[in-house]
């Protein structure tokens, strides 16, 4: 049987009780506070991002791991048995992490064969498809058949954000086609789509009840989904957001969790996301 290992960036926001159950190989990002650099998950954890950041006068920066991270893992897992590699990725859009995934990919091409799957997708849309392709490949799957589930579930994986503040979106230069909701920031709660992999404006809410009630309604009218995860960064009415959803999705089929430092620094504290997967065609 062959064995084919999986690799991801810590923009996936998983556990590390998860990444370690499922064998998950997990390649920092960089989160640097003025001088200092800290590797994420590593030397941050997301509930001292969120502390340092809101006592921090600028934001800070994130910066994608290089080839040579990739390039080592993917040698490592090829020393250890492995003679296939999926590697799935934080959105190519938004950031090199991906790329760099694919030229450390081509440079190992001579000893193990790696597929780089784009996610279009962040934090626990990622996370969905990284532990659905992790869970396939201990059934036995094999390489060809893993890289199409995951090509197939990123093309699924829908994402919205509930944002409290467009400010880290602003100064992050990450609004995309969200642009013409900066204007007015101080005036609404934005909701974003990330669903193509790219920031773009879903809607415009005028309070943060109205902006959870239109993700409950999205999350519904998109039904049957599956893969169905909230995540948050440090908002202190996450279990209102819960509560308002578990009045029409049945709590147990949903995943919580952080939205950790690499998302974080663009979707501010506060931010509540969702992230699920629509059917398929019939």
């Amino acid at each position: 049987m062959s064995t084919v290992r999986i690799v991801t960036d810590s923009a996936c926001d998983l556990e590390e009780a998860v990444t370690d159950q499922w064998g998950i190989t997990v390649i920092p990002l960089i989160i640097t506070f003025g001088d200092t650099p800290l590797v994420d998950r590593e030397e941050l954890s997301p509930e001292d991002f969120y502390r340092r950041m809101a006592a921090a006068e600028e934001l800070p920066t994130t910066a994608a791991p290089s080839p040579g991270s990739f390039e080592e893992a993917f040698r490592a897992l090829a020393a250890d048995g492995a003679d296939g590699i999926v590697c799935i990725n934080l959105s190519h859009e938004l950031s090199v992490t991906g790329p760099a995934a694919q030229t450390a990919a081509a440079a190992v091409a001579d000893v193990v064969d790696v597929r780089c799957v784009d996610s279009r997708s962040l934090t626990s849309g990622l996370g969905s498809i990284v532990l659905e392709a992790a869970r396939a490949a201990a059934d036995g799957a094999g390489l060809d058949d893993l890289e199409a589930r995951c090509n197939d579930l990123a093309e699924r994986t829908r994402m919205f954000g509930a944002i409290d503040t467009m400010e880290n979106l602003r100064k992050g230069g990450r609004v995309g086609g969200a642009k013409a909701m900066v204007g007015t920031m101080l005036s609404i709660k934005p909701i974003v789509d990330v669903s193509s992999g790219r920031v773009e404006e879903a809607a415009r809410t005028r309070t943060r009840r109205r902006s959870f009630v239109w993700l409950r309604d999205r999350i519904v009218a998109d039904e049957p989904v599956t893969h169905l995860c909230v995540v948050h960064g440090a908002a202190a009415d996450i279990d209102d957001f819960l509560a308002l959803l578990g009045e029409a999705v049945d709590p147990d089929r949903i995943r919580t969790g952080w939205i950790g430092p690499v998302i974080g620094t663009h979707a501010g504290q506060g931010v509540i996301g969702v992230t699920y997967a629509v059917a398929g065609d019939s």
